[in-house]
């Protein structure tokens, strides 16, 4: 059974810092990479940044700099350390393979709300 669980939202002030967590099936964390998505009211959904198997990594020149991607797969779980947020940086968080929906088309977790205001 296909499954993303994402966590450690929440709300912080302009310059703060936040860590994402999401925690896959094993199934799917040990063959595909995965990444962060985020979609911002009134937006479509984008890609943030995404990590391979070896642990490469890729992040969006949005967020170059202020977030990292990483993944432990002996926990079959990724993260997103987010430093220096932006009011722009609030969205819904979501994890998903890259490319998104390989396992299951349409399939994606319940998210974690991050909100950057003073």
């Amino acid at each position: 059974q296909v499954q993303f669980v994402e966590s450690g939202g929440g709300l912080v002030q302009p310059g703060g810092s936040l860590r994402l967590s999401c925690v896959a099936s094993a199934s799917i964390f040990s063959i595909y990479a995965m990444g962060w998505y985020r979609q911002a009211p009134g937006k479509q959904r984008e890609l943030v940044a995404h990590i391979n198997r070896d642990g490469s990594a890729t992040v969006a020149a949005s967020v170059k700099g202020r977030f990292t991607i990483s993944r432990d797969n002996a926990k079959n779980t990724m993260y997103l350390q987010m430093n220096n947020l932006k009011p722009e940086d609030t969205a819904v968080y979501y994890c998903n393979t890259n490319p998104p929906e390989v396992s299951v088309p349409g399939y994606w977790g319940q998210g974690t709300q991050v909100t950057v205001s003073s």
